[in-house]
């Protein structure tokens, strides 16, 4: 189908903004650009959600800064460790608070939300490092958030690649997950897929700009299949938590997240893998915008936490 028209009129006005491409710049005016971006919605805009509490989680080296979401209602509730986009160089738990708020609102659960180091600061594997260890510490306090033993992932894009490791990761060291959630995920980072190509330029997310994130991340990384890297090539992907897969049909990471949950399936991983039709890379962001997304985004979280909630 077409363009979602709401999201189409969003592209033609960056486009006519002037802003510079990102790639064309540095990580700190990357990063300055999109948090500009993210943080430009009105009060009424802002999901609602019982609480929030900035804390500190333990990285692999030294401390991280994140943030705690609580949902109404009276728990215990299952606890989701999230990881934000961003290709590893952008974002931060402000550019992600509403789509935090969205999914513990709509999934109701407990959110930690994990700001891990970025590069080229910090390249590859710090990131992937930093969302393990996170993880592991949450599993081992859940009684301080959700309150009882279910651990889910989430993540979207560069943070849906953090959160698949994090599943694999965890799932392979005998803890156990109940459900993953990967929103547009990168998962094979060399890979060569139509949608790269179909949607390379003129929706928000461009090829450049994917490269730019990745020589930042990993260009000076030999191994492309990594499984760290690319979590579409891990060895063995049975046993993994039921995952739900949600992708955008104008976005360039479409196919491959799309054959991340086929290849979940063929494992034998409960997958429920659901194509977003006119709809763009980082429109889990864009519901003020566009009604189109915010059903999109309401139904995804709905998906969630039915999958948490069984």
């Amino acid at each position: 189908m077409p363009v979602d028209p709401y999201i189409a009129a969003l592209l033609t006005m960056l486009e006519e903004s002037g802003m510079p491409p990102m790639y064309e710049g540095t990580p700190d005016a990357g990063r300055a650009q999109y948090l500009a971006l993210s943080a430009a919605r009105a009060p009424e805009h802002v999901v609602p959600v019982a609480a929030t509490e900035d804390t500190t989680v333990p990285g692999a080296d030294g401390e991280l800064r994140a943030r705690v979401y609580r949902p109404e209602g009276e728990g215990p509730f299952p606890t989701v460790a999230f990881f934000h986009g961003g290709g590893w160089v952008i974002g931060d738990l402000e550019t992600h608070d509403n789509t935090v708020r969205s999914i513990c609102r709509g999934s109701r659960v407990v959110v930690v939300a994990v700001d891990y180091r970025l590069a080229p600061e910090h390249p590859f594997p710090a990131a992937a490092e930093d969302a393990v260890a996170a993880a592991r510490w949450i599993a081992a306090h859940l009684g301080e958030f959700g309150g009882d033993d279910r651990l889910a992932v989430a993540g979207d894009s560069a943070g849906g690649n953090l959160a698949a490791v994090v599943a694999q990761t965890l799932t392979a060291e005998g803890t156990p997950l109940v459900g993953q959630l990967l929103v547009y995920p990168a998962v094979d980072a060399l890979g060569d897929y139509p949608s790269r190509k179909e949607n390379a330029r003129g929706y928000f997310l461009e090829q450049p700009t994917m490269d730019w994130f990745y020589g930042h991340y990993a260009g000076a990384w030999d191994d492309a299949k990594d499984p760290r890297l690319s979590p579409l090539h891990a060895a063995d992907l049975s046993g993994l938590p039921p995952a739900v897969v949600v992708t955008a049909e104008y976005d360039p990471l479409r196919d491959e997240g799309e054959a991340y949950g086929e290849a979940l399936r063929a494992a034998g991983v409960p997958v429920d893998v659901r194509r977003c039709d006119g709809l763009i890379h980082g429109f889990f962001a864009m519901g003020a915008v566009s009604p189109a997304a915010q059903a999109a985004v309401d139904e995804s979280c709905a998906r969630f936490g039915e999958l948490l909630h069984r």
